[in-house]
């Protein structure tokens, strides 16, 4: 069982509205949702260079302009942590991140940091740094994953509930069975299907369900497409996570090819390529013509694999 922490920065951008609604509950006095919200994903990548192992990342970022309801412009820094054990410098990180987009806009900042980790003990809250008289402490808000209520999220009629919900449920892979992981699973979904979200945020969020912890066995994705069919009385939809996954294959193969030479990037992006199909084939009930058109290569290749696979 895995789980596909990069599909945070996906998810939240699909529920950014709800998301400040979760943390914040005079939001709707406070911010204005009239306005879009501008993702500044290239404007972080230029304070923060993306590293050789951006695909595999320890941590996901966001940075996003919001509008008050008094018409000025605020930052909203979301940092989510996943990395899997403590890492003494992620307060410092968080410092720097601050300091750093403070100096190039000179606006206030709201910084999160949502931990996804499994480490107890790992709670960091702020950065301190003492020096002969000079002192400077650095408070951001801290929002640990493994500490919620499952019950209290399940009540809850916030969308961006449903996540934390989701990511305490992959938490627990690896500690229970796969047949108690689909069920909880299931379990997440019916609640998600019997909440008037809205049918956009709904597909999002089911995407985010289907594909944040993926099961060992393809057998359990299926039982749960079955389910998920069931509730919904149609074929399921995770096209908006899908294109994102699409999209970052597809970048993972433009980076290497960048690193090791033109010919080697396309033969590991052809990898990465099929790498790609043989996770809609195992994570989907997609046809094979409709693999074979988000993954950009023959139906034939998508039948091969799949006679591979079975």
């Amino acid at each position: 069982m895995k789980r596909d922490d990069s599909l945070w920065k996906a998810i939240l951008e699909d529920v950014f509205d709800d998301f400040l609604r979760f943390f914040f509950e005079k939001a709707d006095e406070i911010f204005d949702f009239s306005r879009p919200f501008e993702f500044l994903d290239k404007e972080l990548e230029q304070l923060f260079p993306v590293n050789s192992d951006d695909f595999s990342p320890k941590y996901v970022d966001k940075l996003v302009k919001v509008f008050t309801k008094a018409g000025e412009e605020q930052w909203v820094l979301v940092h989510v942590e996943v990395q899997g054990s403590s890492d003494r410098a992620f307060a410092k990180r968080m410092f720097q991140y601050f300091y750093r987009i403070y100096d190039k806009y000179d606006h206030p900042i709201i910084a999160f940091a949502i931990l996804t980790d499994r480490n107890k003990s790992f709670q960091p809250r702020y950065f301190e740094e003492k020096f002969m008289g000079t002192s400077l402490r650095y408070d951001f808000n801290r929002y640990k994953i493994l500490e919620q209520n499952e019950l209290e999220l399940a009540k809850s009629n916030n969308p961006f509930a449903m996540v934390v919900l989701t990511a305490l449920t992959a938490l627990k892979s690896g500690k229970i069975s796969e047949s108690e992981l689909l069920e909880q699973k299931i379990g997440v979904l019916k609640r998600l299907v019997s909440n008037n979200f809205g049918r956009a945020k709904i597909e999002a969020l089911m995407g985010f369900l289907k594909l944040y912890v993926r099961f060992g066995n393809p057998e359990n994705d299926i039982k749960f497409d079955s389910s998920l069919e069931q509730l919904l009385d149609k074929p399921n939809k995770t096209m908006g996570i899908v294109e994102f996954v699409l999209d970052r294959e597809r970048r993972i193969g433009e980076k290497r090819g960048e690193k090791r030479g033109e010919k080697k990037g396309e033969k590991k992006a052809r990898e990465q390529k099929l790498t790609f199909v043989r996770n809609l084939i195992t994570s989907t009930d997609f046809d094979n013509a409709k693999i074979a058109a988000l993954a950009d290569v023959a139906v034939e290749v998508v039948q091969k694999l799949r006679l591979e696979l079975n």
